[in-house]
């Protein structure tokens, strides 16, 4: 995926969960021989990782859930450092029905995890989930600012953008909320699934979770307002005092069919949108 990622004009890799490296929910399995192929594809196509990806269950309702959560967030922090990398993108996770405690569990695993982020220089990138103990773009934003740490910042991901603002889809505003502390895009579409027939499932309503990552234009997002919203607070050059630069990803999945022509078509129109080519 590497050499792919290359070939396709890339610079940039996001590694998001792999069963060898960062498995979802559970301990990282990055070996040493896993670890030496990575490098090798790396220095030889010059390609970079821009950041991990990571699903925990840090904030979970169960504590030996969260206890081993943390467990796995202190070993993902030594593979980034080992690595270079120096941001990491996160959910929230946990359980929309216990909204409460989840929130005090995620607040208990961060009490215990900022010190050594802090410590190690990484910058942690936390998005909302669909359902993620939080849903809501603004609420989300805020348990972000409320730590006031340089070393967590804000992920909006586009093809979440329905589940953020109960249907509305309002990416102009969503993203000035989040404001200075807005340091990650992931670019997708997705049919708004608040609306009656966008998706059929049977039973009717068990649709907690339906999102797709679609190509531009093959949904509702308004992904030419994220553009407008994006260059009007000049995200293209932001820098953070921890991790760097501002990152724009694709993050299209779904359609393996169309992703050699996409990932091209995507990487062209964000350079063209942000960096103004």
């Amino acid at each position: 995926m590497v050499h792919q990622v290359a070939d396709w004009g890339y610079k940039y890799i996001e590694q998001s969960p792999h069963p060898r490296i960062n498995p979802f929910y559970k301990h990282p399995k990055f070996s040493c021989e896993c670890q030496a192929e990575y490098q090798k594809a790396l220095k030889e196509t010059g390609v970079e990782i821009s950041s991990f990806i990571v699903v925990y269950r840090w904030s979970g309702p169960f504590e030996e859930q969260r206890q081993m959560a943390v467990r796995n967030w202190k070993r993902m922090i030594e593979i980034a450092v080992d690595m270079g990398v120096s941001v990491i993108n996160t959910e929230l996770s946990g359980d929309p029905q216990q909204p409460e405690i989840c929130e005090g569990m995620w607040y208990k695993s961060m009490e215990e995890l900022l010190p050594i982020i802090e410590r190690e220089g990484i910058r942690i990138e936390i998005q909302s989930h669909p359902y993620d103990f939080c849903e809501n773009n603004n609420e989300t934003a805020d348990l972000v600012k409320s730590l006031r740490s340089d070393n967590l910042k804000y992920l909006y991901c586009g093809a979440h953008t329905f589940f953020y603002d109960n249907g509305k889809g309002d990416v102009r505003k969503m993203m000035e909320y989040a404001g200075n502390d807005l340091s990650h895009v992931l670019f997708a579409d997705t049919m708004n699934h608040t609306i009656d027939c966008r998706y059929i499932v049977n039973p009717p309503g068990v649709n907690a979770t339906i999102h797709q990552h679609l190509g531009f234009g093959e949904g509702e997002v308004d992904i030419s307002g994220m553009f407008e919203q994006l260059r009007k607070m000049d995200f293209a050059n932001r820098t953070f005092k921890v991790g760097g630069d501002s990152i724009a990803c694709v993050s299209l999945f779904g359609y393996p069919e169309k992703i050699a022509v996409q990932a091209v078509e995507s990487r062209e129109r964000i350079e063209r949108e942000l960096l103004l080519k």
